[in-house]
Parts: structure tokens; sequence; C-alpha cells
């Protein structure tokens, strides 16, 4: 790969360089000039803000002219794109060969308007994907509802003239050390395919500390082949295969409970192929994310069913959380916004989808049903039902609102957090506690709960309060609804991460539980993202 692109480059600075001299030589030519401009002007399609840029350019050249500054651009615009493969992006978008063969071909000004105008096209389509993602994701999934910035044209092209080195190509991938590490991790599953993956799967469907024979021996192998552990021959589950297979759990979102049951080993069993999907999509799906996470920012990872509190890029809190359940009405979106406030002693305002698929149908069969849920009118005055026919009204012309006071059976349990948003998705307390001991937690409507929703507000609260448990805990025993607002809002981002790197630098896969992840993969390889030859 390398000898090819510093073949590549020479060539195409060779080519440049020649047709570069003679769009200077001709510059001081009144016609040649007004040559290149028409070229440039005819070659750039209106409306696509390339146009927009040169005229407002007084159509110079970014890329093709003779000086270091040109030079510089073209070098690293080139070697950006001979390396799209490292981000995950389809390699046939760019045709690096093509560019090389027109520059080459070029024989008039004319022709070399026609090479700035591609160029700049060329860089406008990586700079856009390598930014902010070779897909849009709400045309993926429709969960996937989260807004991605995608720079203008103008912006992009004034930024790269304004970096005389071409450092802001350079720079326009993701520059967090999560892309950096799940970069390195896919050259790493790279290699490991060309050489043939993990070797043997393990045949059966469980395996404890006390068993023997050779499937304990396959069980060894397969884990000493992923790092967990040292070789070994001996054909007994003992404790230091049970320290791997722990270890192994934990970091695939597993019960670390030592038994490699069925779902440990349908996990052990994955080739690095289906991990290389996963950081293919991880590198997609980190540059859909906002440049500017927050100093302070809410990560919910739905894949893994936590909720991290990062403080300057290290998580300072985490809790097990529970997401949507797994039905296309249910499904938890993933979206940034700003937590802006908290209700302690919340009530629960009954979301009109639960009210006309749920709760409707409860009352109609009996007025009483849901008793633990006030029905109230336009002006929230409570309903008699008794002097109510629930018979008579439709999932159209229900005409009341539900609400639960807050209590400690509340379904917003005794505090939630707000960062109002057009889908009603926010963290919140859960009188369910059963659930958070469960290893795949999807149940909820869409919203969030946390496992430890009290200290989550703490740690929010320390910033602004002197003692922030005292001050929670004296509005919560009031009993009464309270809005206390954060002084500074935090960013919030909900995202669905199968493939991670964790704190220690250690990878982490997750299951694709929405799906989601399948469906990203299918359209990065219709885009033109390819795996290795060889699987394994």
């Amino acid at each position: 790969m390398q000898s090819v692109f510093r073949t590549s480059t020479s060539l195409l600075l060779a080519a440049c360089f020649a047709v570069s001299a003679s769009f200077t030589s001709a510059a001081t030519d009144e016609g040649q000039s007004t040559a290149f401009q028409m070229s440039v002007a005819e070659s750039t399609s209106a409306g696509s803000g390339l146009a927009e840029f040169y005229r407002n350019n007084g159509f110079e050249p970014v890329w093709v002219g003779d000086t270091p500054e040109h030079a510089a651009r073209r070098a690293a615009l080139i070697r950006a794109l001979s390396n799209v493969e490292m981000h995950g992006l389809p390699a046939s978008r760019y045709d690096v060969q093509s560019l090389i063969s027109k520059m080459q071909d070029a024989k008039s000004v004319r022709d070399l308007g026609q090479i700035e105008a591609e160029l700049s096209r060329v860089f406008l389509n990586y700079a856009r994907d390598v930014q902010s993602g070779a897909l849009r994701p709400s045309q993926v999934d429709p969960g996937l509802v989260r807004t991605v910035n995608r720079l203008p044209a103008e912006e992009h092209l004034n930024a790269v003239l304004a970096s005389k080195d071409g450092a802001y190509i350079q720079q326009l991938a993701p520059q967090t050390g999560q892309y950096r590490a799940l970069m390195k991790q896919k050259m790493a599953l790279e290699a490991l395919i060309a050489k043939g993956g993990w070797g043997s799967t393990v045949p059966v469907d469980k395996l404890e500390l006390g068993d023997s024979g050779p499937n304990v021996i396959k069980l060894r192998n397969r884990l000493v082949s992923l790092g967990y552990m040292k070789p070994t021959a001996s054909p007994t589950f003992d404790k230091t295969l049970l320290s791997a297979v722990k270890d192994f759990q934990r970091d695939h979102g597993l019960e670390p409970d030592g038994v490699a049951g069925q779902g440990t080993i349908t996990e052990l069993n994955r080739p690095a192929s289906d991990r290389l999907k996963a950081v293919l999509v991880a590198l997609e799906r980190e540059r859909w994310l906002p440049r500017e996470r927050g100093e302070r920012h809410i990560l919910v990872n739905q894949a893994d069913f936590s909720a991290k509190i990062v403080d300057d890029g290290r998580v300072t809190f985490e809790t097990r959380a529970v997401i949507g359940k797994n039905t296309h009405d249910r499904r938890s979106p993933e979206f940034s916004d700003e937590m802006e406030h908290m209700v302690i002693n919340p009530s629960w305002y009954v979301p009109r989808s639960i009210i006309t698929k749920e709760y409707l149908p409860k009352l109609r069969a009996n007025p009483n049903a849901v008793g633990h849920i006030e029905i109230t009118d336009r002006r929230g005055r409570q309903v008699n039902r008794g002097a109510v026919d629930f018979t008579q009204f439709t999932a159209k012309n229900f005409p009341f609102a539900m609400r639960q006071p807050p209590s400690k059976s509340n379904a917003l349990g005794l505090v939630k957090f707000m960062f109002p948003n057009k889908h009603n998705i926010y963290l919140h307390d859960t009188p369910q506690k059963s659930l958070f001991a469960r290893e795949v937690r999807a149940f909820s409507h869409g919203c969030i709960r946390l496992a430890q929703p009290f200290e989550f507000a703490y740690a929010l609260l320390a910033r602004q309060e002197e003692d922030p448990k005292a001050f929670f805990h004296r509005i919560l025993s009031s009993g009464k609804e309270t809005k206390v607002n954060l002084d500074k809002p935090v960013p919030v981002h909900l995202i669905y991460r199968t493939a991670y790197i964790g704190p220690k630098g250690e990878v982490q896969y997750r299951r694709d539980v929405y799906d989601r992840d399948r469906k990203i993969w299918e359209a990065l390889q219709k885009a033109g993202v390819v795996l290795p030859d060889v699987q394994g």
C-alpha cells in the first residue's frame, strides 16, 4: 500500500507541476486566464456550492498552481485519498488513479480548469465522508434520528486555502482517542483475518469449572488465540480458564459468571470478520457524533445498557440502564441534545400512544382499571370514571389525558432528567429495580431507566450545590413535584455502539440487540466498503 501511495503521489505531483507550469506561463495572457475561468465555471454545476465558491474566489486555483502551498494541498489530498480504506470508507468513491490519469493527459489550460474542478469535487466528497460519515443515518434506520452536520462547500474550501500546508485535510477525520483506537483495532483484525482468524470454534453449549476433555481444550485454545490467556495443554476447566472466561464475558457485555454457556460460546465463536464489521460500523457512527462532545457530557450506550457521565474525557460516573423494548414502536432512538433540568418527585404524564394502545382497551372493559392513574380533562381536572362511558371512545377521539401522581410506585420513580426533545425521550428512575439484574435490558417504552438515579443526580448537582445529596433529599422528602434547573446544560449523547474501546484500551463488543448495525454494515457495503479477501 505504501509503495503504491508513493508512486501515485509522485505521478500526480509530476503531472500537476507540468501542467501548472503551462498555466503560470500562460496566466499573463488574458485569453488563457479567461479560458481557465470558463473551464472551471463549466465544470462546476450550479447549486453545488462549488460554482459559488469559485465566483467569490475570482476563479483562483486551489489545487493546480505551482506554488509550495498548492503543492502541499495536492500532496495532502492525494495522501488522504490513498488512505481512505484506513477509515473504512469506500475507495471507489474517490478514484485516485483516474485523477492521476487526467492530470497526466492534461494538455491545455482548459484541461487544467477541468482538473481543478474535479479535485475540488473529490475533495468535498472525501471531506464530508470522513468528517460526517459516508451514510445519511435517517436513510438507514428510522431509529437513527441523529442530525449530522455537513459543512457547505465554501467553508471546506476556504479552510483548505487558509491552511497553506494542507493541515486542514489531515484534521478532517474525528480527532478523538476512540476513533484512533478503532482504526488501530481495524488494522489488527485485518492482519488477523489474513492469517486465518482465531482458529477452531468451540462445538458445545456449556462448559464450566471442573469439566475436562477435548472440548475444554478447544475452549482454552480459542481463548488463547483471542488473547485472554497463555498457551497451555491442560484438558481441565481450572481456575485459570475460569478467570479467562470471566474476562471475556466482561469484554462482551455478558454476565461474568465464569460458565461458558450458550450465550458465551456464541460470542466466542464469532469470526474475526464479524468483529471487523462491528468496528467499521463503529467508525462510521463515530463520524456521526458532534465534533464537540462537551467538556462534561452524558453518554448512553444503548447496546451496552449503560449511562455514563464523562468529564474531560474520563468516565466519572457509570450506572446500568434499561433501554426501549425491541419492537418497532419502542426502540430507543439515537440523537444528541442538552440536559437542562431534573424533576424530583415527578408526575408521569402518560404518552398518548400508551393511553390509546394500552389503557383505553382496559378502560373499555372495566372503568376502574389502572386505578393508580388519574384521568383528567383538557383543563387538568380529574374526571369521575363512573360518569364516563369509555366504550364510546376510540384511539382517535379519546378526549382525556392521564397522569400518575408522584409516589414511589410512579412509573418514573422519584426523579427524571430532562433534555426536552420531539421524541419525548428522557432518563429516569423506575420502581422495577429487578430488571437491572438482567443481562439484556430492553424493556421500556423508549426512555432510558437508570439503576442508580439518585447517585446520578448527586453527580450532576455536585457542580452547583455544596452538599448535593442533602439538597436532593430535602426536596425528595417534601413529596412535592419540583423542577431543579442545571446551572449549565449538559450535552447528552444517546448512542448505540457494539464495538468500542474501553478505558484501559481494551476492545469491547456488544450484541446488536436492535439489528441496527447489520443495516448500517449492509449500507456501507452497498456504498463500496469491502472486507479483506480472506475471511476468518
